[in-house]
């Protein structure tokens, strides 16, 4: 798939260029269809060819995805890809500009936005999943005291158990083994709060 672990985005063009909410929706259909052409694309995120076409070269100009192999003999159509295992935005490298601090803020409310539209889909439709999905499925909140050091702490550890799984379960699609496997969305966060 990638040749990045991780892109970690630094300048405000490409966090303005990612914040866009279709170019969201099209990176997460991308990120895990892990290879697809516009014309896939545009059939999930329910667009015109031409527009998903338009953004898809926008998300390739600023790096966050790139040209696949053609999956099809015939050589018509593009494939793209992830160009990265993910993205990550760091308050540390857009503090020194309010610029990058107002496209980090846009991009994580559309990300927030977008997040709760998947819960509220999956809580829609949970009678259409089965017991057993239902019942692994989780909404939990943690309340507790902790200095910021420890919240970085807590955020590192949980992403390590998050790829973790991540890596087990496309290793195991990677082996054939794609029985009772589904997208599955964990949404985590993490921040301070006065009462």
């Amino acid at each position: 798939m990638a040749h990045q672990e991780d892109h970690r985005i630094t300048d405000a063009g490409t966090l303005k260029a990612l914040a866009h909410p279709l170019r969201i929706r099209l990176y997460r259909a991308l990120y895990i269809a892990r290879t697809a052409t516009a014309s896939q694309l545009a059939d999930q995120v329910d667009e015109a060819v031409s527009l998903v076409s338009y953004h898809l070269r926008k998300l390739a100009e600023h790096g966050l995805i790139e040209e696949a192999e053609p999956q099809r003999a015939d050589g018509r159509e593009r494939w793209w890809r992830p160009a990265s295992d993910g993205v990550t935005v760091r308050h540390e490298d857009m503090k020194d500009a309010p610029e990058k601090l107002a496209a980090q803020g846009a991009l994580t409310r559309t990300l927030l936005e977008q997040r709760a539209g998947l819960y509220r889909r999956y809580l829609d439709e949970a009678e259409s999943w089965s017991d057993a999905w239902r019942s692994a499925g989780f909404d939990s909140e943690y309340l507790t005291r902790l200095t910021a050091a420890e919240l970085a702490d807590l955020r590192d550890e949980l992403d390590g158990v998050i790829r973790k799984y991540k890596d087990r379960g496309r290793a195991a699609e990677e082996a054939g083994d794609t029985r009772e496997r589904e997208n599955v969305a964990v949404h985590l966060y993490g921040f301070p709060f006065r009462t």
